[in-house]
């Protein structure tokens, strides 16, 4: 990574965010740099808070607490056009390429050209997307398809293509390889890194597979019943000097993390 001047500014901030639902704290006072040009990991099992914490900061949920800053500006609060100008600086690769059965590939990695306004130009719409699955290594005669008739890992393809379709600021990705197999998820590992570093973007992952965590991080961030219990360079996370993040990290059923939820296994990459 760059080094960067100590004065810059963050990309993405949160003070104190914290969400409850009924009982249940699931996010506990989070505070979280991800500066620019950074790409920054959330690792942690299933219950831990990662999905949740990716939609407070999408404005999809509205935190109970706490301070969510993009590029400058607050965004606890925001919705309607506010939010939707936010979000168009905003791209993002869902865990499940969350793709419309009923739209050929192109217009799907064109969508949000078209819908966020970026263009009217359904043909300069078509020529961005048709870039965009090109950069993400598909064929051109795969634009002209329907999602059921790619492989789950063409599909991750189609979704990071539009992500990047709008040259967003910030990219994220919800467990960009569940469900590929090794192989094919080190490709989109790979396409990850490529992708962001061509746009300049800042990433922000979430993911319990510790071969992407590693491949895509430039630091990593565990979480644990709603809190983050530890941050640092993505080099020094198998020997991060925590018990609970190396039980995780390396797969282990003994150790402090008892609780069931918080037992994903978890990939070394080693």
């Amino acid at each position: 990574m760059t080094p960067r001047p100590p004065d810059t500014e963050p990309k993405l901030r949160l003070r104190d965010v914290r969400k409850r639902f009924g009982a249940q704290m699931v996010l506990d006072g989070i505070d979280l740099d991800v500066m620019p040009g950074e790409s920054l990991v959330v690792i942690g099992g299933s219950g831990s808070g990662k999905s949740v914490l990716l939609k407070c900061i999408l404005g999809l949920l509205r935190p109970d607490a706490g301070s969510i800053v993009i590029d400058g500006a607050e965004t606890v609060g925001l919705d309607g056009r506010a939010r939707d100008r936010v979000n168009a600086h905003l791209g993002m690769l869902f865990q499940g390429a969350a793709l419309f059965d009923s739209l050929p590939v192109w217009q799907n990695v064109a969508f949000g050209l078209i819908q966020g306004r970026h263009t009217r130009n359904r043909a300069e719409a078509r020529e961005r997307a048709m870039a965009c699955l090109a950069q993400v290594g598909l064929r051109p005669e795969v634009a002209d398809l329907v999602p059921s008739e790619l492989s789950g890992g063409m599909q991750k393809r189609v979704g990071l293509a539009r992500a990047i379709a709008t040259r967003p600021d910030i990219v994220f990705f919800d467990e960009p390889t569940t469900g590929l197999d090794p192989i094919m998820a080190d490709v989109i590992n790979d396409l990850i890194v490529a992708t962001t570093k061509d746009l300049g973007a800042t990433a922000l992952s979430i993911t319990h597979d510790m071969a992407s965590a590693t491949k895509i991080a430039d630091r990593i961030a565990m979480l644990y019943r709603g809190r983050l219990i530890w941050v640092g360079p993505a080099k020094q996370v198998f020997e991060s000097g925590n018990a609970h993040v190396d039980q995780f990290v390396h797969g282990r059923a003994d150790g402090p993390i008892t609780d069931e939820t918080d037992k994903t296994p978890a990939r070394s990459g080693r």
